[in-house]
């Protein structure tokens, strides 16, 4: 068991190109994390850093306590599964599982024992001697998720998985992650731009945003309590509708209706006030 930390992560690719910049947060055993934002925001980047594929130019990535930031990709025992499965095609679906064992050199007896577990466990166990071009965009992800889970790595980082398959498809695979990664106990990092992805799988969400990260907080705060204007108009769909609104005397002025200030507003000229759609209610003529 592991507890991953970003401490002040920060990659520079030019004086002027900073994709991930002082990034911190912890993930704890059993946590599903996502990493949340628009496109070019730094996410896959920040993943790449936590595997070891990007070295990072300030900052620290820690698993356990111990800095991994000089040890290798291969032996930093995480698990990565991509947007595009990164399957062997000349290979069956259980020698692509096997692969990493086999570079082990772990038993074939071994070997075999743990692709038959986790095979009944995806429910693949009729797809074993099948070729990924046999497959469907559904059983190719299984696959790249089986091949994950058969390494028992100490952290699992997931790569916009879904986004090549079609909504329905898309809908039943993140139901079957979440009761997966339920029963795993380690950390996982998962990286996705979709909103509803992110609120129904994870414990905690990072919002990030020019390589800053706007929010770390459960699904339900970071809907109900975006921390700025940025979160607030991003994630939600439809959007908040965010409105500047003149105060008076303690009291945004909206139309004819007066709202009253917290404490922390009193005495501003105006203010930013957000409204969900789903909170406005039209009387009935």
């Amino acid at each position: 068991m592991a507890k991953l930390e970003l401490n002040n992560l920060t990659k520079k690719f030019a004086p002027n190109v900073t994709p991930v910049n002082q990034v911190s947060l912890a993930v704890n055993d059993g946590e599903f994390l996502s990493l949340l934002g628009p496109s070019g925001c730094g996410k896959s980047t920040l993943l790449r850093l936590i595997s070891g594929l990007e070295i990072p130019t300030a900052g620290e990535v820690l698993l356990g306590g111990n800095n991994l930031n000089s040890v290798f990709p291969g032996d930093r025992n995480m698990a990565m599964v991509f947007q595009s499965y990164a399957l062997y095609p000349h290979m069956n679906v259980a020698d692509n599982i096997a692969t990493a064992l086999k570079l082990r050199k772990i038993p074939p007896a071994q070997i075999e024992a743990k692709i038959q577990s986790v095979a009944h466990s995806l429910g693949l166990e009729h797809l074993l001697q099948r070729k990924p071009a046999k497959l469907s965009g559904g059983q190719r992800q299984r696959v790249a998720l089986a091949r994950a889970l058969v390494r028992e790595p100490e952290v699992f980082l997931l790569d916009e998985p879904l986004s090549n398959l079609d909504a329905l498809l898309r809908e039943q695979v993140r139901a079957e992650l979440k009761q997966l990664f339920a029963t795993q106990n380690k950390p996982v990092v998962y990286v996705t731009h979709d909103q509803t992805e992110a609120m129904t799988l994870s414990h905690k969400i990072a919002v990030l945003y020019q390589g800053k990260v706007q929010q770390l907080d459960s699904p339900s705060e970071i809907y109900h309590r975006p921390a700025n204007q940025f979160v607030a108009g991003f994630v939600g769909s439809p959007q908040m509708n965010l409105l500047t609104l003149n105060c008076q005397n303690n009291q945004a002025i909206l139309g004819n209706y007066q709202l009253n200030l917290p404490a922390e507003a009193h005495n501003f000229p105006q203010i930013l006030c957000g409204i969900r759609p789903e909170h406005i209610r039209l009387p009935e003529v």
